[in-house]
């Protein structure tokens, strides 16, 4: 697998995890911004969904090896510390939480960081759209695939979860009175 032929599956499958990592750093770019007050959590929730799947197709294909065995240089990483930071200021005071470290392995727990997590996932996507934007399909292909399995898919999934669990409180913990109000409203209308 030397390059990527136009209009092939893997071409199709590189231009769509593309587009998603655009979207994605787009999205949580403007959240981090407070350019979508009231809507962040939805909007994180729908854009790492998105990108999980675009991370199953990564994972449906076969392995994506590059005829060189190196890395070639992208340029200079993309320093996402302000982005880090920013959510870090939105999420304040829920962005820490515990998780299962390897529930495969282990029962062990670990703490983890919503900011950090959707931080590492956006420094992922931002490498691998390096090399395509430089015409390197292929390796931005090997470095998506890869970097799904050891790295961001894991990110991604424990911030959807807790992006959800959130949610969900958000939408669901409110007053007794305030919920047969509503109840009431919504049989009665």
């Amino acid at each position: 697998m030397s390059e990527i032929t136009p209009g092939s599956d893997l071409s199709e499958v590189a231009d769509q995890v593309s587009a998603q990592a655009r979207t994605f750093l787009s999205t949580v770019t403007q959240v981090a911004s407070g350019g979508m007050p009231g809507a962040e959590l939805s909007l994180l929730v729908l854009a790492s969904s998105d990108l999980l799947a675009a991370g199953a197709r990564l994972a449906a294909i076969v392995d994506v090896v590059p005829k060189e065995r190196y890395e070639p240089d992208a340029g200079p990483d993309t320093d996402l510390d302000p982005l880090r930071e920013a959510l870090s200021k939105m999420f304040d005071g829920f962005d820490d939480y515990t998780e299962v470290v390897d529930p495969v392995l282990s029962e062990d727990t670990g703490s983890a960081s919503l900011s950090g997590d959707l931080a590492c996932v956006a420094e992922a996507l931002a490498k691998g759209l390096q090399h395509f934007d430089s015409g390197h399909e292929l390796e931005a292909l090997w470095w998506w695939q890869f970097s799904y399995f050891s790295l961001w898919g894991e990110r991604a999934a424990s911030a959807l979860r807790v992006l959800q669990g959130l949610l969900a409180h958000v939408r669901l913990d409110v007053e007794d009175d305030v919920a047969a109000e509503a109840e009431y409203d919504a049989l009665h209308s």
